[in-house]
């Protein structure tokens, strides 16, 4: 049976470099998408298997692609890809309902498996990561509808951190110290009932703050 795979990628070499590892195989490209809106707008039009995001995309990244697929098409199954293993990215994923991550530097039957796990409707995520990151989905803070007093500057680096940035790269996106960063993520994780930055980005997409 034929997989029907719709790849979402800003980089004609990597859309290009896909094409070819899935030839010959039993997974089909049946659309292309350089943004995140593009992906949403082809994945409603031609009925894909399987949808593959990158995560780092213009107009709407990956991540905000796989929040909205899933509110129009719950049923499909939506895989991650990244050349980044990003923790904070992981968490997002499973809290926004995706099949899987994949790695770009995967081999071509780590691929050709995630895409045909997804399509038979099965998930790729690791027994450690999922415990993990539904540990963090059970933490106090996020089982009740607590109201947490974040300031704006707060919530400004909360949103960054749920966006996979780094302290220095939010000091550089905020235009402040990176000592001021670090002590805002220190009060975020106190403030929120968490532990670490992949529970804040699962708090922060249930508080939906990206």
């Amino acid at each position: 049976m034929t997989v029907k795979l719709l790849i979402a990628d800003d980089h004609e070499i990597v859309l290009c470099g896909l094409k070819n590892i899935l030839a010959d195989s039993d997974v089909t490209v049946v659309a292309e998408a350089r943004t995140g809106k593009q992906a949403v707008q082809l994945a409603l039009g031609c009925e894909p298997d399987v949808v593959l995001l990158d995560i780092r995309m213009p107009a709407g990244d990956g991540l905000q692609a796989l929040g909205q697929l899933k509110l129009e098409k719950p049923e499909l199954p939506v895989l991650m890809l990244s050349a980044y293993d990003n923790p904070t990215y992981s968490a997002r994923a499973v809290a926004l309902g995706a099949a899987g991550f994949v790695m770009k530097g995967a081999s071509r039957e780590e691929l050709l498996d995630a895409i045909r796990t997804a399509a038979s409707g099965r998930d790729l995520w690791s027994h450690d990561k999922l415990r993990r990151i539904t540990g963090a989905l059970a933490a106090p803070r996020m089982t009740n509808d607590i109201e947490v007093p974040l300031t704006h500057r707060e919530g400004e680096v909360l949103r960054q951190m749920a966006l996979g940035l780094r302290n220095k790269e939010i000091a550089v996106e905020l235009k402040v110290s990176y000592e001021t960063v670090k002590e805002h993520v220190q009060h975020i994780l106190r403030k929120i009932g968490v532990t670490d930055r992949t529970q804040a980005a699962v708090w922060a997409v249930r508080k939906k703050l990206v």
